[in-house]
């Protein structure tokens, strides 16, 4: 039965890999300032030492479902000579949500290595990242990937056709209240909000163009396909009734997900290091509280003033001493932070020198590998 304690393991290993990654970069980079024109050199199309196309997708895979293979091959068969590489979020084992996953990282890139993708490299630790925080580094990963195409699953419509034709143009558009304008011109492309899919591919746009990475006619846009629900088939797994998930997901999925639970190590998306939560609310100082990322004055203050009646001694205390954020994630991530531990200062310097190494945490087999490191123009690569 996976328990508490496996849950408390991943998080002490990925804090000393975080910190570890940091120092590297502190010290690769110490008493170094990037001048605006390095920043602006990033932009520059590197030279190729190879023919073989690089197709990078970001993706959880929570679990690897239809709806991921259906997006897999289709960009595939479009660039039949490319290599996939699933970029796949690593640290701490926590969604875009804020939420723990159903397994590991490495279960993850297992499944996908088995249903087509040549290789899986670990992602910016999502969970702990604001939504900007993460697309900024996925930007620099696809960068640092010398990345020729990026499939998106994106939900139609006809208000996100004139987004999906700026950006297709390599134009950057940008998320503000209520509107999505083009971040050159200032024109609003659309009044009101955009669905999650389509709103990461928006803020991914602008992230690219921040770092003037030139995205004209990489990104391959896929539609969704429907009666895939990532929450059901994880209700379905809670409860352990695979035969429901036969139309959702690929038995490669369900074989893999099967040995995990039978090993302990899933499903793990209704645990989380408690103790670590308690721990942080009850005897971080208000200054050590507010420095965490994420966590804003107000929340910071009601955590003291409640810790002061009396400790905190549940999840749900701690969830209703969280002020509202803009994200209706912001309080799974804010607990996601706690587990952690990690700063705002911290994920600054972080992201200021993503990725710190490239990790590949799957691959298909030695000739993919080699034509993988060849294209990635000489960044660092650690086999995990």
């Amino acid at each position: 039965m996976t328990s508490n304690s496996f849950v408390d393991e991943i998080i002490k290993k990925d804090r000393k890999t975080f910190f570890n990654d940091l120092k590297s970069c502190s010290n690769k980079h110490i008493g170094k300032e990037s001048s605006k024109d390095e920043k602006s050199n990033r932009g520059e199309e590197p030279n190729r030492k190879n023919d073989v196309h690089l197709i990078a997708d970001f993706t959880e895979y929570n679990p690897f479902h239809n709806g991921h293979l259906y997006n897999l091959n289709l960009a595939k068969k479009k660039v039949p000579n490319g290599i996939f590489v699933a970029i796949l979020p690593g640290l701490f084992e926590r969604s875009g949500r804020g939420t723990p996953y159903i397994m590991t990282r490495y279960g993850r890139a297992e499944i996908a290595i088995s249903l087509g993708a040549d290789i899986v490299v670990e992602g910016p630790p999502m969970g702990i990242m604001g939504s900007g925080q993460y697309s900024s580094s996925l930007a620099l990963m696809f960068q640092a990937l010398n990345t020729d195409y990026i499939p998106r699953g994106y939900n139609p419509s006809e208000d996100f056709n004139p987004i999906i034709e700026h950006i297709e143009m390599g134009r950057g558009v940008a998320p503000k209240p209520y509107k999505i304008v083009d971040i050159e011109s200032k024109e609003v492309l659309l009044n009101g909000k955009l669905k999650e899919d389509n709103y990461v591919i928006v803020s991914l746009s602008k992230s690219l163009h921040k770092i003037n990475f030139n995205f004209k006619n990489k990104f391959i846009f896929i539609k969704r396909i429907e009666n895939v629900s990532g929450t059901k088939i994880r209700k379905a797994i809670e409860i352990g009734d695979f035969n429901i998930l036969e139309d959702s997901l690929p038995k490669e999925t369900i074989a893999i997900l099967k040995r995990e639970i039978n090993e302990n190590k899933a499903p793990l998306h209704n645990f989380r290091s408690y103790e670590s939560i308690l721990n942080s609310v009850n005897k971080l100082s208000f200054k050590e509280l507010l420095s965490l990322n994420l966590i804003n004055e107000k929340t910071a203050i009601n955590f003291i003033k409640k810790r002061e009646k009396e400790p905190f001694n549940s999840i749900d205390d701690v969830i209703n001493s969280i002020h509202y954020g803009f994200s209706t994630h912001f309080q799974n991530r804010v607990l996601s932070v706690l587990e952690s531990n990690i700063s705002k200062d911290a994920i600054s310097k972080y992201i200021n020198n993503y990725p710190p190494i490239i990790r590949v945490l799957q691959y298909k087999n030695e000739n993919v590998l080699d034509s993988f490191k060849e294209r990635i123009n000489g960044n660092k690569v650690e086999i995990c």
